[in-house]
Protein backbone atom coordinates (compact mmCIF):
# COMPACT_ATOMS: atom_id res chain seq x y z
CA UNK A 1 0.00 0.00 0.00
CA UNK A 2 2.62 2.17 0.65
CA UNK A 3 4.74 1.35 -2.54
CA UNK A 4 1.59 2.54 -4.04
CA UNK A 5 1.28 5.19 -2.79
CA UNK A 6 4.88 6.45 -2.96
CA UNK A 7 4.38 5.06 -6.82
CA UNK A 8 1.73 7.04 -7.51
CA UNK A 9 3.21 10.30 -5.90
CA UNK A 10 6.24 10.25 -8.20
CA UNK A 11 4.35 9.82 -10.57
CA UNK A 12 2.77 12.78 -9.70
CA UNK A 13 6.29 14.74 -9.17
CA UNK A 14 7.21 13.61 -12.78
CA UNK A 15 3.94 15.22 -14.31
CA UNK A 16 4.35 18.11 -12.44
CA UNK A 17 8.39 18.27 -13.26
CA UNK A 18 7.41 17.39 -16.96
CA UNK A 19 4.58 20.20 -17.55
CA UNK A 20 7.38 22.84 -15.81
CA UNK A 21 9.91 21.49 -18.34
CA UNK A 22 7.13 22.04 -21.80
CA UNK A 23 6.40 25.38 -20.52
CA UNK A 24 9.62 26.39 -20.04
CA UNK A 25 10.81 25.39 -23.35
CA UNK A 26 7.57 27.14 -25.05
CA UNK A 27 8.71 29.88 -23.40
CA UNK A 28 11.93 30.57 -23.55
CA UNK A 29 12.26 30.78 -26.95
CA UNK A 30 9.79 33.46 -27.28
CA UNK A 31 12.14 35.22 -24.70
CA UNK A 32 14.79 35.08 -26.69
CA UNK A 33 13.51 35.91 -29.68
CA UNK A 34 12.27 39.03 -28.21
CA UNK A 35 15.36 40.40 -26.86
CA UNK A 36 17.26 39.81 -29.71
CA UNK A 37 14.70 41.30 -32.09
CA UNK A 38 15.17 44.77 -29.33
CA UNK A 39 18.80 44.36 -29.64
CA UNK A 40 19.06 44.27 -33.70
CA UNK A 41 16.33 47.04 -33.86
CA UNK A 42 18.55 48.83 -30.96
CA UNK A 43 21.64 47.81 -32.88
CA UNK A 44 20.30 49.43 -36.27
CA UNK A 45 19.14 52.77 -34.71
CA UNK A 46 22.28 53.28 -32.65
CA UNK A 47 24.17 52.64 -36.23
CA UNK A 48 25.49 55.47 -37.49
CA UNK A 49 24.68 56.97 -41.18
CA UNK A 50 26.39 56.22 -44.21
CA UNK A 51 27.77 59.92 -45.13
CA UNK A 52 26.79 60.51 -48.66
CA UNK A 53 29.13 60.32 -51.36
CA UNK A 54 31.02 63.93 -52.15
CA UNK A 55 30.86 64.66 -56.11
CA UNK A 56 34.85 65.78 -56.86
CA UNK A 57 35.07 67.76 -60.28
CA UNK A 58 37.82 65.62 -62.65
CA UNK A 59 40.92 67.71 -63.49
CA UNK A 60 41.59 65.07 -66.31
CA UNK A 61 40.78 66.99 -69.74
CA UNK A 62 36.97 66.38 -71.18
CA UNK A 63 37.20 63.21 -73.57
CA UNK A 64 34.25 64.18 -76.29
CA UNK A 65 34.18 60.38 -76.85
CA UNK A 66 32.72 59.44 -73.78
CA UNK A 67 29.01 58.70 -74.08
CA UNK A 68 28.21 60.95 -71.14
CA UNK A 69 29.83 64.26 -72.13
CA UNK A 70 26.98 67.18 -72.31
CA UNK A 71 27.45 70.38 -73.90
CA UNK A 72 27.40 73.30 -71.51
CA UNK A 73 23.84 75.10 -71.01
CA UNK A 74 25.29 78.18 -71.75
CA UNK A 75 28.02 79.19 -74.74
CA UNK A 76 30.30 82.35 -74.17
CA UNK A 77 30.25 85.02 -76.55
CA UNK A 78 33.27 86.49 -74.60
CA UNK A 79 37.14 86.33 -75.85
CA UNK A 80 37.85 84.02 -73.03
CA UNK A 81 36.50 80.76 -74.02
CA UNK A 82 36.53 79.30 -70.32
CA UNK A 83 34.21 81.65 -69.43
CA UNK A 84 30.37 80.99 -69.86
CA UNK A 85 28.69 83.72 -70.86
CA UNK A 86 25.61 84.69 -68.46
CA UNK A 87 21.40 83.86 -69.12
CA UNK A 88 21.55 87.68 -68.77
CA UNK A 89 23.78 87.82 -71.83
CA UNK A 90 21.84 85.70 -74.09
CA UNK A 91 18.72 86.70 -73.02
CA UNK A 92 18.90 90.23 -74.07
CA UNK A 93 17.58 91.90 -76.66
CA UNK A 94 19.11 92.84 -80.02
CA UNK A 95 19.51 96.08 -81.16
CA UNK A 96 16.85 97.02 -83.93
CA UNK A 97 17.96 98.16 -87.18
CA UNK A 98 16.85 101.57 -88.16
CA UNK A 99 14.67 102.00 -90.83
CA UNK A 100 16.23 104.26 -93.53
CA UNK A 101 12.84 105.28 -94.76
CA UNK A 102 11.32 108.47 -94.09
CA UNK A 103 8.07 109.11 -91.79
CA UNK A 104 4.94 109.85 -93.49
CA UNK A 105 4.90 113.48 -94.12
CA UNK A 106 2.34 115.49 -91.97
CA UNK A 107 -1.14 117.56 -92.35
CA UNK A 108 -0.36 121.09 -92.11
CA UNK A 109 -0.89 122.52 -88.78
CA UNK A 110 -2.63 125.70 -90.57
CA UNK A 111 -4.29 125.93 -93.91
CA UNK A 112 -3.31 128.47 -95.96
CA UNK A 113 -1.50 130.36 -92.92
CA UNK A 114 -5.24 131.27 -91.85
CA UNK A 115 -7.38 128.44 -90.52
CA UNK A 116 -6.03 126.27 -87.64
CA UNK A 117 -5.90 122.64 -88.61
CA UNK A 118 -4.29 121.26 -85.40
CA UNK A 119 -7.44 118.13 -84.77
CA UNK A 120 -7.54 117.15 -88.81
CA UNK A 121 -6.96 113.09 -89.38
CA UNK A 122 -6.16 112.05 -92.61
CA UNK A 123 -7.80 108.62 -94.24
CA UNK A 124 -7.51 105.58 -92.74
CA UNK A 125 -5.19 106.55 -90.35
CA UNK A 126 -5.45 104.69 -87.31
CA UNK A 127 -4.71 106.36 -83.53
CA UNK A 128 -4.87 105.70 -79.76
CA UNK A 129 -7.54 107.61 -77.95
CA UNK A 130 -6.95 110.81 -76.66
CA UNK A 131 -6.44 111.38 -73.12
CA UNK A 132 -8.11 114.52 -71.50
CA UNK A 133 -5.27 116.67 -71.56
CA UNK A 134 -4.70 116.14 -75.43
CA UNK A 135 -8.69 117.13 -75.99
CA UNK A 136 -7.80 120.71 -74.14
CA UNK A 137 -4.57 121.47 -76.22
CA UNK A 138 -6.44 121.10 -79.18
CA UNK A 139 -9.01 123.08 -77.86
CA UNK A 140 -6.74 125.75 -76.55
CA UNK A 141 -4.80 125.77 -79.93
CA UNK A 142 -7.16 126.56 -82.19
CA UNK A 143 -8.60 128.79 -79.58
CA UNK A 144 -5.26 130.93 -79.00
CA UNK A 145 -3.28 130.57 -82.16
CA UNK A 146 -2.39 133.26 -84.18
CA UNK A 147 -4.50 131.90 -86.98
CA UNK A 148 -7.28 131.37 -84.56
CA UNK A 149 -8.41 135.32 -85.23
CA UNK A 150 -8.88 135.31 -88.62
CA UNK A 151 -12.34 133.67 -88.15
CA UNK A 152 -13.80 136.63 -85.17
CA UNK A 153 -11.67 139.12 -87.85
CA UNK A 154 -14.28 137.92 -90.54
CA UNK A 155 -17.66 137.63 -88.10
CA UNK A 156 -16.83 141.22 -86.60
CA UNK A 157 -16.35 142.41 -90.43
CA UNK A 158 -20.14 140.75 -91.25
CA UNK A 159 -21.88 141.87 -88.29
CA UNK A 160 -20.75 145.28 -88.54
CA UNK A 161 -21.71 145.53 -92.11
CA UNK A 162 -25.42 144.18 -90.92
CA UNK A 163 -25.66 146.43 -87.87
CA UNK A 164 -26.30 142.70 -86.01
CA UNK A 165 -26.05 145.23 -82.81
CA UNK A 166 -26.51 148.70 -82.94
CA UNK A 167 -25.66 149.44 -79.37
CA UNK A 168 -21.94 148.69 -80.82
CA UNK A 169 -21.89 152.09 -82.80
CA UNK A 170 -20.08 151.65 -86.23
CA UNK A 171 -16.55 152.52 -87.48
CA UNK A 172 -13.66 151.63 -85.68
CA UNK A 173 -14.89 151.56 -82.37
CA UNK A 174 -17.60 149.77 -83.17
CA UNK A 175 -15.53 146.82 -84.88
CA UNK A 176 -13.48 146.56 -81.92
CA UNK A 177 -16.55 145.92 -80.10
CA UNK A 178 -17.86 143.87 -82.38
CA UNK A 179 -14.21 141.55 -82.28
CA UNK A 180 -14.00 140.86 -78.89
CA UNK A 181 -17.31 139.57 -78.84
CA UNK A 182 -16.78 137.15 -81.71
CA UNK A 183 -13.51 136.32 -80.17
CA UNK A 184 -15.08 135.67 -76.62
CA UNK A 185 -17.53 133.89 -78.77
CA UNK A 186 -15.32 131.23 -80.34
CA UNK A 187 -13.05 130.49 -77.59
CA UNK A 188 -15.99 129.53 -75.42
CA UNK A 189 -17.06 127.46 -77.72
CA UNK A 190 -13.98 125.66 -78.48
CA UNK A 191 -13.94 125.04 -74.86
CA UNK A 192 -16.95 123.49 -74.64
CA UNK A 193 -17.23 121.80 -77.91
CA UNK A 194 -13.38 120.24 -77.89
CA UNK A 195 -12.46 119.94 -74.41
CA UNK A 196 -15.28 119.99 -71.77
CA UNK A 197 -18.13 118.03 -73.51
CA UNK A 198 -15.62 115.36 -75.47
CA UNK A 199 -13.62 114.91 -71.78
CA UNK A 200 -17.21 114.19 -70.10
CA UNK A 201 -18.77 112.07 -72.89
CA UNK A 202 -15.82 109.97 -73.96
CA UNK A 203 -15.99 111.85 -77.59
CA UNK A 204 -12.77 112.20 -79.92
CA UNK A 205 -13.03 115.43 -80.89
CA UNK A 206 -10.86 115.08 -83.90
CA UNK A 207 -12.00 115.35 -87.67
CA UNK A 208 -11.39 112.40 -89.77
CA UNK A 209 -11.25 112.53 -93.46
CA UNK A 210 -12.53 110.65 -95.86
CA UNK A 211 -10.14 110.93 -98.55
CA UNK A 212 -12.45 109.00 -101.01
CA UNK A 213 -15.15 108.96 -103.06
CA UNK A 214 -16.96 112.38 -105.53
CA UNK A 215 -17.16 115.44 -104.55
CA UNK A 216 -20.65 115.20 -103.17
CA UNK A 217 -19.96 112.50 -100.73
CA UNK A 218 -17.08 113.84 -99.30
CA UNK A 219 -18.86 117.10 -98.53
CA UNK A 220 -21.91 115.35 -97.30
CA UNK A 221 -19.55 113.12 -95.36
CA UNK A 222 -18.04 116.29 -93.42
CA UNK A 223 -21.05 118.18 -93.13
CA UNK A 224 -22.26 115.04 -90.94
CA UNK A 225 -19.26 115.42 -88.74
CA UNK A 226 -21.03 118.02 -86.70
CA UNK A 227 -23.71 115.54 -85.79
CA UNK A 228 -21.94 112.11 -85.85
CA UNK A 229 -18.43 112.06 -84.66
CA UNK A 230 -16.23 109.16 -82.98
CA UNK A 231 -16.30 108.15 -79.46
CA UNK A 232 -12.70 107.17 -77.69
CA UNK A 233 -13.66 103.59 -78.63
CA UNK A 234 -13.90 103.95 -82.32
CA UNK A 235 -17.32 103.95 -82.63
CA UNK A 236 -19.47 106.10 -84.24
CA UNK A 237 -22.49 108.34 -82.17
CA UNK A 238 -24.03 111.08 -81.74
CA UNK A 239 -22.12 114.77 -81.66
CA UNK A 240 -23.54 115.63 -78.28
CA UNK A 241 -20.27 117.62 -77.52
CA UNK A 242 -20.72 119.47 -81.03
CA UNK A 243 -24.71 119.97 -80.95
CA UNK A 244 -24.93 120.64 -77.04
CA UNK A 245 -21.53 122.33 -76.65
CA UNK A 246 -22.56 125.10 -79.40
CA UNK A 247 -25.92 125.71 -77.77
CA UNK A 248 -24.61 126.05 -74.40
CA UNK A 249 -21.30 128.17 -75.53
CA UNK A 250 -24.51 130.54 -77.57
CA UNK A 251 -26.13 130.97 -74.28
CA UNK A 252 -23.02 131.61 -72.15
CA UNK A 253 -22.74 134.56 -74.88
CA UNK A 254 -26.12 136.46 -73.72
CA UNK A 255 -24.14 137.86 -70.53
CA UNK A 256 -22.04 140.00 -72.21
CA UNK A 257 -24.03 141.20 -74.88
CA UNK A 258 -26.45 144.22 -74.87
CA UNK A 259 -29.70 143.08 -72.86
CA UNK A 260 -31.93 143.71 -75.73
CA UNK A 261 -29.69 140.54 -77.01
CA UNK A 262 -30.85 138.23 -74.21
CA UNK A 263 -33.81 136.55 -75.93
CA UNK A 264 -34.50 132.95 -77.14
CA UNK A 265 -34.33 134.38 -81.11
CA UNK A 266 -31.05 135.32 -80.31
CA UNK A 267 -29.04 132.01 -78.80
CA UNK A 268 -31.12 130.06 -81.50
CA UNK A 269 -29.41 132.15 -83.76
CA UNK A 270 -26.06 132.18 -82.55
CA UNK A 271 -26.18 128.37 -81.96
CA UNK A 272 -26.67 127.86 -85.78
CA UNK A 273 -24.07 130.35 -86.27
CA UNK A 274 -21.76 128.19 -84.21
CA UNK A 275 -22.51 124.87 -85.69
CA UNK A 276 -22.23 126.74 -89.18
CA UNK A 277 -18.97 127.66 -88.92
CA UNK A 278 -17.91 124.31 -87.87
CA UNK A 279 -19.56 122.27 -90.29
CA UNK A 280 -17.04 124.76 -92.66
CA UNK A 281 -14.51 124.04 -91.25
CA UNK A 282 -15.17 120.23 -91.94
CA UNK A 283 -15.50 120.74 -95.64
CA UNK A 284 -12.03 122.43 -95.57
CA UNK A 285 -10.16 120.12 -93.75
CA UNK A 286 -11.86 117.24 -95.61
CA UNK A 287 -10.60 118.35 -98.97
CA UNK A 288 -7.19 120.61 -97.67
CA UNK A 289 -5.27 117.66 -98.64
CA UNK A 290 -6.08 117.26 -102.07
CA UNK A 291 -5.95 121.22 -102.45
CA UNK A 292 -2.34 121.31 -100.73
CA UNK A 293 -1.05 118.42 -103.41
CA UNK A 294 -2.30 120.46 -106.43
CA UNK A 295 -1.69 123.95 -105.90
CA UNK A 296 1.47 123.77 -103.41
CA UNK A 297 3.09 120.26 -104.27
CA UNK A 298 2.22 118.71 -100.90
CA UNK A 299 2.08 115.07 -100.23
CA UNK A 300 -0.17 113.24 -101.68
CA UNK A 301 -3.57 112.70 -99.09
CA UNK A 302 -3.02 108.92 -98.90
CA UNK A 303 0.37 109.72 -97.56
CA UNK A 304 -0.57 112.19 -95.26
CA UNK A 305 -0.83 111.64 -90.97
CA UNK A 306 -2.00 113.98 -88.33
CA UNK A 307 -0.36 116.60 -87.38
CA UNK A 308 1.59 116.22 -84.23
Amino acid sequence: MHSLFSSKHRSSKVRVSLSVAIFFLGTVPHAFHGTTLHAQQATVADAPSTPAPVLTASASPLDLSHSDFTIPLYISSSADPDQPASPSDIDAPQAQTPSNQPPPPKQTSRILFILPNFRAVSADVKLPPQTVKQKFTTAFEDSFDYSAIFVPLALAGYNLERNADPEFGTGGLGYARYLWHAAADQTIENILVEGIGPSITHQDNRYYTLGRGGFWKRTGYAISRVVITRNDAGNNVFNSSEVIGSGAAAGISTLYYPSRERNATTVIGNWGINVGIDGVSFFVKEFWPDINHALFHGAPPSQVVQHQ
